[in-house]
């Protein structure tokens, strides 16, 4: 999805005042506001919109409370995307928060329309001067990709479709894409990924994007691909099934990152991998008690088949790190416990590097882009065991669930430089001033914030 949601500067714009309730009094002194507070009641309650009526009762500008301030809702103005009559607007004078409050109406401008024939109305905001529209575009519009991927179900969005996604913006970028599927797999040496999918009517696959320059730092991104999951045969319940379109939540989030990586031109060598895979239910699915060869010669024994999202990410991570690349970054739609610790709006991720912590931790902050760092806890690392096999995916006891995963995933890294895992929902499941209820991009911008940083163009 290309978004349209900023405009030049046009004689019709009209200005968005952004009031917070300890400049009210001050707000009073102007000319084109005397009065008008005060007769409509308007309080500078965060969100609240007031439209302001010009000398010739035409639409003149509008108020917009924002309580306290944008430093405590930074992307509040996602509101005005959703409120705002058609037509051109602009911040005024939207000081040290003109990036976070453009940020926030470029994203709250999303919508999902596809199955719906009815069109939104259009309200473009004028992109501050202070804040670089290009990059603004790139990083809204990588959000919104990942965000229809998520939310577009499975019987247009299977493993086949989420290549034609991947292969179609490659081509806008020039970048490569090649893919081992079905019984392909086998002969590749990806047994675990072929062993989740191979009970779907959808072949799995392995899809492999590269782009840049060969001799510039390697980054490599791997997303879970999932594109539905009924648990296999340990199948989950009716109510489990019904946001499983979004178990490709990290090969999506993985995608939209790379749209704003190549848009940016990064001096990186970018790889993407992503296993794509339909969990289904089929004589032929791998059962529990099963003990399956992974692509790093460990054995696997299946404690249970809805812990299918760490098995088809070894083999990915396996062959990602092979290449001993600079960065590599892995996100996954994988546990419930994640969600139990930290909600569905903060995303953990783990990694044993401090150095990637603390850069992620500063890029965090300035993308408004919230994570949040959790342990690589050694000792834990014996509940993988199991007497017949080297690993067990899913072991019985059920605490510390999305560090285990974690640890899991970390047995099949060795050779990266650094190596990071977001345990993400990929979900808004209420709606927020800057996204509606559904596919979100979770720790995206950040991550691109992070990358802009360390490899400047």
């Amino acid at each position: 999805m290309t978004i349209s949601s900023f405009a030049d500067m046009t004689d019709d714009a009209r200005p968005v005042f952004l009031i917070s309730k300890g400049s009210l009094d001050n707000v009073r002194t102007d000319p084109r506001l005397q009065g008008w507070i005060d007769q409509t009641c308007f309080a500078a309650l965060p969100g609240e919109l007031q439209l302001l009526p010009g000398p010739d009762g035409a639409l003149a500008g509008a108020l917009f409370g924002v309580g306290a301030g944008l430093s405590r809702r930074p992307l509040l103005t996602g509101t005005l995307a959703k409120k705002l009559p058609a037509g051109n607007w602009f911040l005024e004078d939207p000081g040290d928060h003109a990036l976070s409050a453009a940020l926030g109406f470029g994203l709250g401008a999303y919508r999902f329309d596809r199955y719906k024939k009815k069109p939104a109305a259009t309200v473009r905001m004028v992109c501050p001067a202070a804040v670089e529209r290009s990059d603004l575009e790139r990083i809204v519009n990588g959000c919104f990709l990942a965000r229809d991927l998520v939310n577009t179900p499975v019987n247009d969005m299977g493993p086949a479709e989420l290549e034609l996604s991947l292969r179609q913006l490659a081509d806008t970028h020039g970048a490569i894409v090649s893919t081992v599927e079905g019984d392909a797999l086998l002969d590749g040496n990806f047994p675990l990924i072929h062993a989740v999918g191979r009970a779907s009517v959808a072949a799995p696959r392995l899809l492999d994007l590269r782009w840049g320059q060969e001799d510039a730092p390697r980054v490599t991104l791997v997303g879970k691909g999932v594109c539905f999951d009924t648990g296999g045969l340990d199948i989950k319940p009716a109510a489990g099934m019904l946001l499983m379109k979004k178990d490709m939540g990290g090969a999506a989030n993985v995608i939209g990152l790379a749209s704003m990586v190549m848009d940016a031109k990064l001096p990186v060598r970018l790889r993407v991998l992503i296993p794509a895979v339909e969990n289904a239910i089929a004589g032929n699915a791998f059962r529990p008690g099963d003990i399956l060869a992974s692509r790093k010669g460990l054995t696997v024994e299946i404690g249970n088949t809805d812990a299918e999202g760490r098995l088809v990410l070894a083999d990915a991570l396996c062959l990602g790190d092979e290449e001993k690349p600079e960065l590599m970054i892995d996100m996954a739609t994988l546990t419930g416990a994640a969600r139990v610790a930290l909600g569905p709006d903060l995303p953990p991720y783990y990694s044993h590097s401090n150095s990637f912590a603390a850069s992620l931790e500063d890029a965090s902050a300035k993308a408004f882009d919230p994570v949040w760092r959790m342990p690589l806890y050694a000792p834990y690392d014996r509940n993988l065991s199991s007497p017949v096999a080297d690993l067990n995916n899913a072991p019985a006891g059920g605490m510390a669930g999305s560090v285990i995963a974690a640890l899991f995933l970390s047995r099949f890294v060795d050779k990266s430089t650094e190596w990071a895992h977001f345990d993400i929902y990929a979900w808004n499941p209420k709606e927020k001033p800057w996204a509606p209820v559904g596919g979100e991009a979770q720790a995206v911008r950040a991550l691109y914030h992070l990358l802009c940083q360390r490899y400047p163009v």
